[in-house]
């Protein structure tokens, strides 16, 4: 294992919207890191790492970057940033009611017959450089 140090220079955010249900944004949180994690073009930049404990116990693939959770007042808080992060090229998952009703099947047909302005965003999650995730976040607060 390489001990030097390397400063950070990434970071992931998830802002959720308080109005659903916390067990509801769970699985949500759930599924947007996944897809953020298996959608970003260069897995090093995440810095996945192996931990291991006094035992010899290995935890794997856990990221030195930081995660940070924000909470949004509303869906529309969700999609203006959204929507800048497109502007910037900034990696970005997001997840929406529709993606809750029925099979994953189902869900994509109700996500396909939904205009986005009628789209109920539960999340988004973010990954990039520290500057410019924090530039696109910085009217949240953190989620407590």
């Amino acid at each position: 294992m390489d001990n030097t140090f390397k400063p950070i220079s990434h970071k992931f955010v998830a802002v959720l919207n308080k109005k659903i249900p916390t067990n509801i944004l769970m699985n949500a949180l759930g599924h947007m890191a996944a897809g953020l994690a298996s959608s970003y073009p260069n897995n090093a930049d995440m810095r996945f790492d192996n931990y291991i404990d006094k035992d010899g116990n290995v935890h794997k693939n856990i990221s030195d970057n930081p995660f940070i959770i924000l909470v949004a007042d509303n869906s529309n808080q969700i999609r203006n940033l959204r929507l800048s992060c497109a502007e910037k090229g900034v990696h970005y998952v997001d997840f929406t009611s529709t993606m809750t009703v029925g099979t994953y099947l189902e869900q994509q047909q109700k996500t396909k017959e939904t205009p986005e302005l009628e789209l109920e965003y539960y999340g988004i999650c973010l990954f990039g450089e520290i500057s410019q995730i924090n530039e696109l976040t910085k009217k949240f607060s953190l989620w407590k």
